[in-house]
């Protein structure tokens, strides 16, 4: 059973009462007819799609139906180091056609989808320096486009105003010239899921070292976590002393982060770890107040521990070093960063493959990156569920509009993935991004967008046909690749539309309202909700 295939009945049940409600509010007669009839197909469609996958799921075939050309495979693997030394991997590498379609499917798995007619600008220049330009990209990111602001006008306050911490994040997501440094600061965030931790300028200060550190060393970005003020709030590290060890982080460490669950390790090595994670304190400064944190070797076990069969005076390095050596470590890493960009489980000769580079490359997140962006079950596999926030990002960037409405913050939410706020340290469940209670999140989005600039269809003049109306509502969003089958029943609703009118002065109206169902329902389908 793909994933997420469990909450089919459920999203399709919703999406269909989303948008029988929709129809309702918006249009009338044989037009809502129309889209009630048409929101079935949307909610099957939909409820078929795998949503992200569980790294420990069955494992996926090396190859699978294309989404364009004629797959063929083979190839080796290659990535230059910075001396110029070249390194050969026998990772397969996609070698079917790299059009606007497979470039457009790398632009949203490796970042927030297409601005107009950057799928195409990519795919020239073919697959490898597609890749390389996201991994690699020179120069400091650039904000392009609409700077945020609020309803009123004001710019954003991050560090002080509720929910503009998201907004802001959201912004840079939507705007940036290097969207997968946001999108890999977008994976750290729900690897290493910190939320509210009472001041936002920690979680800031996180999230600032997720992006500066997205394709180096997992290692370094480990350490880096470990010290995290963030971090040592929220999993009790400032509280764990050699008086009183506190499991917390020393449990997660290697459960969520480093090894995953049942990966061998016992209670008493989560004990040991603790131990050696003692000493990190945020104690009283008439300066800087609570954020005074520091490492202090009193605070700190200096006694020996033995954690995974191994003895040693080991502190809270060691205790990093003692997960990334672990055998259960370069599985679970390459496992579970897979599961971010492709939703089956890489297979076993691919895998070997990958935890070769990783290791080889001592532990950088690029190299193993690339190859996974290259390769062919990225492009020939099954569709993913978009999460929330990179849906409304992409919705934001084929529009090239910006964050300025602070409404983004509760639609998130309702969609279900609220920045900085993830809903525990295991981060969010890709599992419920199409259930009943977040699907309307999606619709709300859309609707975000399209209502404010909604054609007046007292006042429409247009005279298109059905086939020239649902083109024009493509152009709207950028004209992003749909199925023939979605092509196909937008056609059918329009043509239905088409033919409503009951008298010569009525045909405007429905024209109108036509286009805008039609905006409404290309955002919605099943094929802009996955990639």
């Amino acid at each position: 059973m793909p994933p997420g295939s469990h909450i089919a009945a459920a999203a399709s049940r919703s999406w269909s009462l989303i948008a029988w409600k929709y129809a309702r509010a918006t249009v009338v007669g044989p037009l809502a007819r129309g889209l009630d009839w048409l929101s079935g197909f949307v909610a099957a469609s939909i409820a078929s799609q795998p949503s992200a996958p569980d790294p420990g799921g069955s494992a996926g075939p090396e190859a699978g139906p294309p989404i364009g050309g004629s797959p063929r495979m083979g190839g080796k693997f290659q990535l230059r180091a910075r001396a110029g030394r070249l390194i050969s991997v026998a990772v397969p590498v996609y070698r079917g056609k790299f059009g606007p379609k497979q470039a457009e499917r790398l632009l949203w798995r490796a970042g927030f989808g297409p601005r107009p007619g950057e799928a195409r600008k990519l795919a020239h220049k073919g697959l490898k320096r597609a890749v390389l330009s996201m991994t690699r990209p020179k120069g400091r990111a650039k904000l392009i486009g609409p700077k945020p602001h609020v309803d009123d006008g004001l710019p954003l306050a991050p560090g002080d105003a509720w929910g503009h911490d998201h907004l802001w994040w959201l912004d840079r997501m939507v705007r940036s010239n290097q969207p997968l440094v946001e999108r890999m600061t977008l994976v750290w965030h729900d690897w290493f899921a910190t939320g509210d931790v009472g001041q936002d300028a920690l979680n800031l200060r996180q999230n600032e070292l997720f992006r500066h550190k997205s394709m180096g060393s997992f290692r370094d970005l480990l350490v880096s976590v470990t010290r995290d003020p963030a971090m040592l709030v929220w999993l009790s590290g400032t509280e764990n002393t050699q008086w009183a060890p506190n499991e917390n982080y020393a449990r997660e460490v290697m459960e969520l982060f480093t090894l995953g669950a049942d990966a061998g390790y016992t209670e008493k090595d989560v004990r040991e770890q603790a131990r050696s994670l003692t000493g990190w304190t945020n104690d009283w400064d008439e300066n800087v107040g609570r954020n005074n944190f520091h490492y202090d070797l009193e605070r700190h076990d200096p006694g020996r521990k033995k954690v995974f069969g191994q003895s040693g005076k080991f502190d809270w390095r060691d205790s990093c070093d003692l997960c990334l050596n672990h055998p259960a470590h370069d599985d679970y890493l390459v496992r579970r960063l897979w599961s971010h960009f492709i939703p089956t489980r890489p297979p076993k000769k691919t895998l070997r493959q990958l935890k070769r580079i990783y290791r080889k490359k001592r532990r950088s997140i690029r190299p193993l990156l690339e190859a996974i962006l290259m390769h062919p079950a990225l492009y020939q596999g099954p569709r993913m569920v978009k999460p929330p926030v990179v849906q409304i990002a992409g919705m934001l960037r084929a529009r090239r509009e910006g964050v300025q409405r602070e409404s983004w913050i509760w639609i998130s939410d309702d969609a279900g993935q609220r920045l900085f706020q993830p809903p525990n340290v295991a981060g969010w469940d890709e599992d419920r991004w199409l259930d009943t209670a977040r699907v309307s999140g999606r619709w709300s989005a859309a609707a975000n967008v399209v209502d404010g600039q909604r054609v007046d269809d007292d006042n429409y003049s247009e005279t298109e046909s059905a086939a020239k109306a649902v083109q024009k509502a493509l152009r709207f969003w950028g004209n992003p690749t749909l199925t023939l089958q979605t092509e196909k029943e937008l056609l059918r609703f329009a043509r239905r539309v088409e033919g409503a009118a009951e008298a010569e002065w009525q045909q405007g109206t429905y024209r109108g309202l036509r286009q805008n169902a039609l905006r409404m329902l290309v955002a919605t389908s099943p094929d802009l909700q996955t990639s």
